[in-house]
């Protein structure tokens, strides 16, 4: 069983990541952050890294992704190789920060992994609002995200709400995090692991004696797959 958690920056991801694992005492696979030799140099410069930086998110993810084949063990994954294809890489070039032409090479490279993998079993979107974002970046105080901007999370947020409504490689669930505190109180992670046992197990989700404090939905999967972006995208990276 292969579960993979999507969101912007801030969405709470290896938070939940973490809170899953733990739960189904399941293998977590995390986002390559501390061990990226690019990121703080991206952050400096944006133009000048952001195809170096693009590249190692996709060669990691794509490690990950033949990891979980080859082993076949049941994992969490914080973020998935679609987000750096279809929201990252395409934002950054619709910014000027990345050329046409590395984009481009980028993107083939991509189709050509998508053709190799496996899409997971269960995609969770962690879906929310830019200040919610910014007000947990704040919190966590990661230096190398202080240069992260407002407009920036805005871009992103746009592109994912895009790429969320045309998703139709397998079952997906979103989770309206906006006034949802899973990664502490146990009530809220508790709805979300009755909605997902309900998806992964076909067990109806426990009605909540009151009105959750978050909302969560599972979507059809459109049927229009999403495509390369084009040439003169819109939006920023990691």
């Amino acid at each position: 069983m292969h579960i993979a958690i999507a969101g912007n920056i801030g969405s709470g991801k290896t938070t939940l990541t973490q809170l899953l694992a733990k739960h189904y005492k399941w293998d977590q696979l995390q986002e390559a952050v501390d061990n990226n030799p690019y990121l703080f140099d991206f952050y400096k410069d944006m133009q000048r890294w952001s195809f170096n930086l693009q590249i190692f998110f996709l060669n990691s993810r794509f490690e990950q992704l033949l990891e979980i084949r080859r082993s076949g063990r049941n994992v969490i994954q914080d973020r998935t190789i679609y987000e750096d294809a279809y929201i990252f890489a395409p934002n950054l070039h619709a910014m000027g920060l990345m050329t046409t032409r590395d984009f481009e090479n980028y993107f083939r490279l991509f189709q050509n992994m998508d053709n190799a993998i496996t899409p997971p079993d269960l995609l969770i979107y962690l879906q929310a609002p830019v200040d919610k974002l910014v007000k947990q970046i704040a919190e966590r105080g990661r230096d190398y995200e202080n240069s992260i901007s407002i407009d920036y999370l805005k871009r992103l947020n746009e592109r994912y709400e895009a790429w969320i409504q045309t998703y139709d490689k397998g079952k997906l669930l979103i989770i309206d995090v906006e006034d949802n505190r899973f990664h502490t109180d146990p009530e809220h992670l508790g709805q979300i692991i009755s909605k997902i046992d309900a998806e992964i197990h076909g067990l109806f989700p426990m009605e909540p004696a009151h009105k959750p404090a978050a909302k969560a939905a599972v979507k059809a999967p459109a049927k229009a797959a999403a495509k390369a972006p084009a040439k003169k995208a819109a939006a920023k990276k990691r």
